[in-house]
């Protein structure tokens, strides 16, 4: 992985935070995998020279979220029910708590990428998380993450007397350009 030193900001202008989340329980068919956009964040990248020397803070609020697509389902899912999942995460789940991610060691990773540790200050918890991130000759990065619900104190959401649920992982995307050397 080759980013080119120095500071680099990502946010919605140039890159996308996507959360996917999954559906289990008895009733898991009547629900739906959500694809949510976090529409108010950002990321600054502090690439050294070597991965050692990189650091990588991000902060979103979570009252941005926005539902993009939800498949599966017995019905699809439409602008009322994007807009009451909405409500129901700033209401239910995360109740406007902060998000923030500090990089702790960026080290390299297999196929060229980077292994990013860290700590996620969740629903307010901190806790550990890491994840790889990949950047391509162009400068493209992706990562993603597994977020465990849980362990954040946040409780899944529920329904149909818990026969259907949001699966406690969730999976946190982002990806961007960054000039690369």
């Amino acid at each position: 992985m080759s980013i080119q030193p120095g500071t680099h900001t990502l946010g919605p202008e140039n890159a996308k935070l996507l959360i996917r989340t999954a559906r289990t329980g008895g009733a898991a068919k009547a629900g739906h995998d959500l694809v949510i956009e976090v529409r108010s964040w950002n990321a600054t990248v502090q690439a050294g020279a070597e991965p050692g020397d990189t650091q990588m803070q991000l902060s979103a609020d979570s009252r941005s979220l926005h539902v993009l697509e939800g498949t599966g389902g017995i019905k699809p899912l439409g602008g009322k029910d994007r807009d009451s999942i909405r409500q129901t995460i700033d209401d239910d789940v995360l109740k406007g708590c902060a998000i923030e991610f500090h990089s702790t060691s960026v080290t390299p990773g297999g196929d060229g990428g980077l292994r990013v540790a860290g700590e996620l200050d969740l629903f307010s918890k901190r806790g550990p998380i890491s994840f790889d991130l990949r950047s391509g000759d162009d400068g493209r990065l992706t990562g993603s993450a597994v977020v465990k619900q849980t362990e954040f104190g946040i409780k899944p959401y529920s329904a149909l007397f818990g026969a259907l649920k949001v699966a406690d992982e969730v999976t946190v995307e982002i990806e961007g350009t960054v000039p690369s050397s």
